[in-house]
């Protein structure tokens, strides 16, 4: 059942590696740069730590912190837009990544919600989610991306 009050997007994928190699995938910032369209991470990826997503040119896209690190099943970021300021201003969200190891796959769920409806930030990563997620299965299962 849907919150009214929430906006949420759910992407689920299966991507034939190990939960590890896939844990390892979400949480390397050289590696993520790869399937991520060039952004940088700096991130350790430890609980409490902060994170944030650049731009190749320095500006910040997104920031926040990680909520929980629970190496390679689960990781839960708070995510905060800081480049477009009408996103901006909704506040935070919260993006959860959940591996699942399944014959020879894993199944990966990303959740991203807000505790707002109708959001424009929820709206955005419901559009990007797909590209960078095929890029990262892509890239895991066969060393290349598919979207540049």
């Amino acid at each position: 059942m849907s919150d009214p009050d929430r906006s949420t997007y759910v992407y689920v994928t299966y991507i034939r590696t190990t939960s590890e190699k896939l844990w390892s995938a979400l949480t390397t910032p050289e590696f993520i740069k790869k399937y991520w369209f060039g952004m940088d991470v700096d991130c350790d990826f430890k609980a409490g730590s902060p994170w944030k997503l650049s731009f190749e040119d320095g500006r910040v896209a997104d920031d926040g912190s990680i909520l929980e690190s629970d190496p390679p099943r689960r990781l839960v970021i708070r995510w905060q837009n800081q480049w477009k300021p009408d996103m901006k201003a909704e506040g935070e969200a919260r993006c959860t990544m959940e591996l699942e190891p399944l014959d020879g796959a894993v199944k990966l769920t990303v959740t991203h919600e807000m505790a707002r409806p109708d959001s424009k930030f929820i709206a955005a990563v419901a559009g990007g989610w797909p590209k960078i997620l095929s890029n990262l299965k892509s890239l895991v299962e066969t060393g290349a991306i598919v979207i540049a």
